[in-house]
């Protein structure tokens, strides 16, 4: 199914993004790289912190995006839109498929299941979208940061 099909059939609609709503989002994802590293909370919660950078710096980076890119793909489960280029990237996003589902059941089920390399995973994805987020803006939106 394409893009068009899905605007067509009225399952995304438009959206014209501003300098406020950007910044904001930004400014989310600056306060949560700041709190995920922070010593003094459980893996769990550290773990939940850098999963929600991750997605909003992934939410801002694709709010003026391409939309017409056609390796663009909707990514339902954790509500984002990702770039596929490489298989790296593929593996990017399966990971933070997975690590949606890791934060579900941490925050709602059991505490204290997130192992170390699982939030250094997760703070790696983080770095990543952030990274990508941020070269993104400068390179095509900067009039909008």
């Amino acid at each position: 199914m394409s893009f068009e099909d899905w605007v067509k059939n009225s399952w995304l609609d438009p959206h014209q993004s501003s300098r406020e709503e950007i910044g904001n989002l930004l400014g989310i994802v600056e306060r949560d790289l700041k709190d995920s590293q922070s010593k003094d909370v459980s893996n769990d919660w550290r773990f939940a912190i850098a999963y929600n950078a991750a997605l909003q710096a992934a939410t801002a980076r694709l709010l003026p995006a391409d939309t017409a890119h056609p390796e663009t793909v909707i990514t339902i489960g954790s509500s984002s839109l990702f770039h596929l280029r490489s298989a790296r990237a593929q593996h990017s996003s399966r990971s933070f498929d997975a690590f949606r589902k890791k934060r579900n059941v941490s925050n709602y089920d059991i505490g204290g299941g997130v192992a170390d390399r699982e939030l250094q995973e997760m703070t790696r994805l983080r770095n990543l979208f952030t990274k990508r987020s941020r070269a993104g803006y400068r390179a095509k939106h900067a009039s909008l940061v």
